[in-house]
């Protein structure tokens, strides 16, 4: 019995171990951290409305985004795509993290394109689902 019970306590202490040391779990701190990593620009958010899309047109939704941010890479020096990041993180939605941006008058006329593109192709792929699932 009392085997039994070391191994059990082994087992939790294991996985508490791993829960706490892990890298990936967020943490309840106040503070923001800054992180030099550009990889993930604008997470996608969650709403209401994504919980009834199909995989397809989530997966085509994710490309558009995807493609948005490595374009927006391409533009921006990476001071300013860790000022974006830096943004995002602290709560911004997209639109107010690049505002906050000082971009000069070519960057801001391509980031504007950029993301005037990446909207048309969103309402595109919004369209087409609305009417597949009005047939």
């Amino acid at each position: 019995m009392t085997f039994k019970f070391i191994k059990l306590l082994c087992i939790f202490s294991v996985i508490f171990l791993l829960v706490v040391l892990s890298p990936t779990t967020a943490s309840a701190s106040p503070f923001n951290f800054k992180t030099n990593s550009p990889v993930a620009i604008a997470p996608a958010t969650q709403s209401s409305l994504d919980i009834n899309f199909t995989p397809q047109i989530r997966q085509q939704l994710q490309a558009v985004r995807q493609r948005r941010n490595r374009e927006i890479q391409k533009v921006l020096d990476s001071s300013q795509m860790t000022e974006l990041t830096y943004n995002l993180r602290s709560g911004d939605n997209f639109r107010q993290a690049l505002d906050k941006l000082n971009l000069q008058g070519d960057q801001k006329e391509m980031v504007e394109a950029i993301v005037k593109i990446c909207d048309l192709k969103t309402k595109a792929i919004l369209s087409r689902y609305s009417q597949q699932k009005g047939k």
